[in-house]
């Protein structure tokens, strides 16, 4: 059976400013057969790059990271905001739209060889899932995929993944509130 991802997300619009169209996936992830489709899928496009652990990094992208690697057999990585991990870490600092963040990952979280699913709820700019990447593979690990719920393809995210093999399950080319 096929479920209506797209017709789960909810639009919001004029938030979180004026003119913008927010999509909230919330009611997605909270249908038990729209969080199953959406795990499923995605393990299974997961399970065809062989992969051997799933990265996600909060706070979204721990939602569904979890349910795919336990749909995949493997372990779950997490990348987090500095400090929150007790012990010791790499970090990548990165580019959002709007400033600077940062994400580090336990050292040991990768091994050397290891194909990585990096997973988050969304693809925008891509910086967040780029500075994943780039841990992954400055722990000596493979991205063997890079998967999302949505793609907002009139931002430069892909372009930016470039390289990667990437999945969405959804995507949208505006943001912009239809009056």
């Amino acid at each position: 059976m096929s479920y209506d991802i797209d017709g789960a997300i909810r639009r919001i619009p004029h938030h979180p400013k004026p003119g913008i169209l927010f999509y909230d996936l919330m009611p997605l992830f909270e249908d038990p057969a729209g969080l199953a489709a959406c795990v499923d899928r995605i393990a299974e496009w997961g399970r065809e790059r062989d992969a051997e652990v799933v990265l996600g990094a909060e706070a979204r992208g721990f939602v569904l990271g979890g349910a795919i690697a336990r749909q995949l057999g493997v372990g779950f990585a997490c990348a987090r905001k500095p400090g929150k991990l007790p012990y010791e870490v790499i970090r990548r600092e990165y580019t959002l739209e709007y400033g600077t963040d940062v994400l580090e990952i336990h050292r040991d979280a990768i091994r050397p060889g290891q194909r990585v699913l990096v997973h988050d709820d969304l693809l925008a700019t891509g910086g967040t899932a780029l500075a994943k990447c780039q841990l992954v593979e400055e722990l000596g690990g493979v991205v063997a995929g890079v998967a999302f719920v949505v793609e907002l393809t009139f931002l430069p995210g892909r372009e930016r993944l470039a390289g990667y093999d990437v999945l969405s399950l959804v995507s949208y080319d505006t943001e912009d509130v239809e009056e």
